[in-house]
This record gives C-alpha cells, sequence and structure tokens, in this order.
C-alpha cells in the first residue's frame, strides 16, 4: 500500500503509487504507526535532492523521524511553500538567498526567508493552505493557479492540469476564478529565471496534447 507522503501543489500529503522527482520535509508530521496526524510541525520546509551522498533511509516514516516528503517536480514543491535545501542544494540555496536578497534586502538567513515564506503559505486561522489573487502581468512558467480542487501550473503561455503522475493538456477553465496558490515571494523567485539543479517540471508539462 502507497504511503501517506506524496505532496500535492495544495501542500496536502496524499497516498498514490507514483513517484515523484523531488523529495522534501517539513519536521516530523507521522505518528508511531505511520500515520500523517498534521501538516507541518516546524516553519523550515525544505526540498531536497532525491539522492545525496548514497544516504537512504529505510523504512520511511519511522517513529520521531522527519516525514520523507516527495514531490512531482520542483514546481509542485514551491507551490506547496517549500524552498531550496541548503545542505543537498547548497549552489540552490545560494543563488536563491541571492534572489531572496533582491526581493527582500532587510531579511538575511533561513529564518527570515522562513518566516516570511510561512505567512504566505499557511492561513493562520485555518492552518490550510493559503490562496492569494492574481498577480498583474504574465506569471512565469512553473507558477501554479487553483481552480477550485483543481491545481494548473502555467507552462508556454497556457495551463496544465496537475495529477500525482504528471500534466494534463485542458482547455482554460470556464468557471470559477483563479486563485494563486504558489506563494508571491517565490513567483517572484521564478519571476527572476529560477534553474534548479533538480527537475524544475515534470516531463509531461511539455508533451504535446493527444490529437
Amino acid at each position: 500500500m502507497p504511503l501517506q507522503n506524496r505532496v500535492t501543489p495544495f501542500g496536502e500529503p496524499i497516498a498514490t503509487p507514483a513517484r515523484g522527482l523531488v523529495y522534501g520535509n517539513r519536521g516530523c508530521l507521522h505518528d508511531d504507526d505511520g500515520r500523517i496526524r498534521r501538516r507541518y510541525a516546524v516553519k523550515r520546509w525544505i526540498a531536497c535532492r532525491l539522492r545525496f551522498r548514497g544516504w537512504h533511509r529505510s523504512p520511511l516514516l519511522q517513529p520521531g523521524k522527519f516525514t520523507e516528503l516527495f514531490f512531482l517536480d520542483e514546481a509542485t514543491a514551491l507551490a506547496a511553500g517549500h524552498r531550496p535545501c541548503a545542505l543537498c542544494r547548497r549552489e540552490d540555496f545560494v543563488r536563491f538567498c541571492q534572489i531572496w536578497q533582491e526581493l527582500y534586502p532587510g531579511e538575511r538567513g533561513a529564518d527570515a526567508m522562513d518566516a516570511r515564506l510561512h505567512e504566505e503559505r499557511v492561513d493562520q486561522r485555518t492552518r490550510r493552505q493559503r490562496r492569494h489573487p492574481l498577480p498583474e502581468g504574465l506569471l512565469p512558467d512553473g507558477v501554479f493557479l487553483a481552480n477550485g480542487n483543481d491545481a494548473f501550473v502555467v507552462f508556454d503561455g497556457s495551463l496544465r492540469r496537475w495529477t500525482p503522475s504528471g500534466y494534463e493538456h485542458v482547455r482554460e477553465p470556464r468557471t470559477g476564478s483563479l486563485e494563486l496558490i504558489t506563494p508571491p515571494s517565490l513567483v517572484e523567485v521564478v519571476r527572476r529565471g529560477w534553474d534548479p539543479v533538480v527537475p524544475f517540471l515534470h516531463p509531461s508539462a511539455g508533451r504535446r496534447p493527444p490529437g
């Protein structure tokens, strides 16, 4: 049975046999039986490489250890509110900090970045994901929008619907209003040409639609 450790763009851990391209954590979310009990345990939400220095934890979801999370790609991790790990993605983290300083000169260090991100990604009343109005202007590839319970990634001037196994080419949503779910500060990081070492977008985003 699949573990409940695959994360959607809405930041929700789900159980699915589909595999992800990016790894991460936000503290220990599970109990001693491996059941997810909370959305987060710390403000430090990170996105990591799948492989680093041959490290491998088995089994997953060990009692008292951080919950191993998996994302379809970096864009999904950003939408959920995660930022690059300072250890396994050192070069990405340094570049991320440089961009952050351009955006927010007075905010230095991981704690300051994580504090802003936490405010942008979590609704403190409900402890669920916070949604934002769409910003003005064109959005860069990799930014996520929500239409009800569906998440869509911006790619090549159109939208692709997120699924656990990849993106679907769909018509633009016709009903309801679109809301921004990628935290606004991360939208601006992406807008400045974010190019990580981990896969930014799953290959399915660029596949041609059938027919």
